[in-house]
């Protein structure tokens, strides 16, 4: 069985709740699937997985979102990572608000492509909380992650 991992960051509740959804439309199209929060978790746990996800919110004042003080380590750690054969996607929560929002998606997105991994679905930025839509976005990602990964095995 495909196995993933959702790291995640949330402040608000917003992430976390996305990183279930989306691991329960994974679980939905076959795979083996552990949610953890980065609190919990090493960069070093991706090497045990087919698919590594990471969702995170964007913090910041200001126009420019930063990473989360939290997932910042797990994000410098994550480009020393050899991920080759394996795919990853990234989403996150943010606030529409900000000129730039939920550029901690784009900051993993690019870090990700660094450790060779491939894109296996594209990322996903969603406005604060997970709602009707948001919910179907992630099980639609999920099956596309199915697609791209469990048919190919």
């Amino acid at each position: 069985m495909t196995n993933a991992l959702i790291i995640y960051a949330s402040l608000t509740g917003n992430t976390e709740e996305a990183a279930e959804i989306y691991g329960e439309a994974l679980k939905n199209q076959g795979f083996d699937v552990m949610v953890k929060p980065v609190e919990a978790s090493e960069v070093d746990d991706f090497l045990d997985y087919d698919l590594c996800i990471v969702g995170s919110y964007t913090y910041g004042p200001g126009t420019k979102g930063q990473l989360p003080s939290e997932i910042q380590e797990f994000y410098d750690d994550l480009s020393t990572l050899d991920l080759t054969g394996r795919y990853y996607t990234v989403f996150g929560s943010g606030d529409d608000f900000y000129p730039e929002w939920c550029t901690a998606v784009d900051d993993f997105d690019h870090q990700f492509k660094r450790t060779g991994a491939m894109l296996g679905a594209p990322t996903y930025k969603f406005n604060l909380n997970p709602e009707d839509q948001e919910i179907e976005d992630l099980y639609e990602r999920a099956k596309q992650l199915a697609d791209a990964i469990i048919k190919k095995e």
